[in-house]
């Protein structure tokens, strides 16, 4: 950190502002606000700290963390208020235990290959946490891609997994003709299983070709709501709109935007 004395500034600052809009004469929307009301727009400040990082836009990064960190402050501030603990309590626990679970860097005697500190780090969590099944911890509420891809890390970690990318190719071959079958029944249970099957061998195909299928996944998205709009844009010249218009005339001008993304 280049300037450590003004971080400290800054953050202690934000917390006094924060305490004075809680405060008698605050702000009347934050005084009413508990750590249950706030979850909505958590998530939607740290979704919009995740898109700030996706477009790689460096001013809209500053000003997401800024939020992202008003509402840990905020979160902190509530608990503290009721007497539960306060944000030094929380900075000490993380410190406290990054060090803890980083015996090979902190600890200079301590040394071992990156797969073996992997999987002490899960065994530490283990302990730390009297967890009885190694798969616990994964929040439940993560997306389904993310939640996947961290239930597969933690199986690796303790060897559950294989050495060589081939077989997870294998795999997903093997999950597809699965779902083809099953559709060929018509059997609605079994297609929503195979179909999840599929998803979860290509979320461990992205994670052994070291890829993000979330992140795969919203780019996706993106390119396909911009092509969309693209298509939406050019009927709009023609006088035309989507309605007016056929699979096979949206498809050419599909196919339009494609060649004018890769140009």
């Amino acid at each position: 950190m280049k300037n450590p004395e003004a971080a400290s500034k800054q953050f202690l600052r934000l917390i006094e502002i924060l305490e004075k809009l809680r405060g008698p004469d605050g702000c009347d929307w934050d005084r009413v606000q508990t750590a249950r009301s706030l979850i909505p727009y958590l998530l939607e400040e740290t979704y919009e700290v995740i898109e700030a990082i996706e477009e790689a836009d460096t001013d809209h990064l500053k000003e997401e963390l800024g939020d992202l960190a008003l509402h840990l402050i905020f979160q902190a501030q509530i608990a503290s208020e009721q007497n539960k603990f306060d944000i030094a309590d929380a900075l000490e626990h993380i410190s406290t235990k990054l060090i803890r679970r980083h015996p090979q860097v902190f600890n200079p005697e301590d040394s071992n290959s990156p797969e073996e500190n992997g999987r002490r780090w899960e065994s530490i969590k283990q302990a730390e946490n009297k967890r009885e099944n190694f798969l616990d911890g994964v929040p439940k509420n993560l997306p389904a891609l993310t939640r996947a891809r961290r239930i597969q890390e933690k199986a690796a970690n303790i060897g559950f997994d294989w050495k060589e990318i081939e077989p997870v190719w294998d795999k997903v071959h093997e999950e597809l003709a699965e779902l083809k079958e099953a559709c060929a029944e018509n059997d609605r249970d079994k297609m929503e299983d195979e179909l999840g099957d599929v998803l979860f061998s290509l979320v461990n195909l992205g994670r052994f070709l070291e890829l993000s299928s979330e992140e795969a996944l919203r780019r996706t998205i993106s390119k396909f709501e911009s092509r969309f709009r693209g298509i939406e844009r050019r009927l709009r010249a023609q006088g035309k709109s989507l309605k007016d218009s056929t699979l096979e005339e949206m498809d050419l001008l599909w196919e339009a935007e494609k060649k004018t993304a890769s140009g």
